[in-house]
């Protein structure tokens, strides 16, 4: 049975709250996720999932450290992550406060790790986007990506 994590970094709250919406959906749709701080995660047990997202506040247009120290920590086993199923989201203070720059950022360590990445034609085209705490609208687009990467992991790796 396919199996996924949903790993967040989270200082006011916020990008914890989206990461546990997503994580939410995916069990909903029949994929057994598990929602964890990136504190409580080691780069080793990406290896044990095929479904992997990631969400972080954005500072300064960046993902937080912690979670690039996530994806550092991965080149030690750099190929082993071909082939499952990968997405990012975001929360930050401003619009154009450098939420996609975030996104992207993760997203390209994902591809460089040979992730499949799934875009989004509706809402949130690289993946949910906070401003402040998550409203309805946002609500939403987590409860979209988490039922979408259920599909996608559920077609690809069942």
């Amino acid at each position: 049975m396919a199996k996924a994590i949903v790993i967040y970094y989270s200082r006011t709250g916020n990008t914890q709250t989206m990461a546990e919406i997503i994580a939410k959906a995916m069990n909903e749709a029949d994929l057994q996720t598990v929602c964890k701080s990136v504190s409580d995660v080691k780069a080793e047990e990406l290896l044990d999932y095929d479904a992997i997202v990631v969400g972080s506040p954005t500072y300064y247009g960046h993902m937080a450290g912690p979670v690039k120290q996530l994806i550092d920590d991965t080149v030690a086993f750099h190929g082993k992550l071909d082939g499952k199923i990968a997405a990012a989201f975001t929360s930050s203070a401003n619009i154009g406060g450098g939420n996609e720059t975030t996104i992207i950022g993760m997203l390209e360590a994902m591809l460089i790790a040979g992730c499949v990445v799934q875009g989004d034609p509706r809402g949130d085209h690289y993946g949910p986007v906070s401003i402040g705490k998550p409203d309805e609208r946002v609500q939403r687009q987590c409860v979209r990506r988490g039922r979408r990467m259920a599909e996608l992991t559920k077609k690809l790796k069942t």
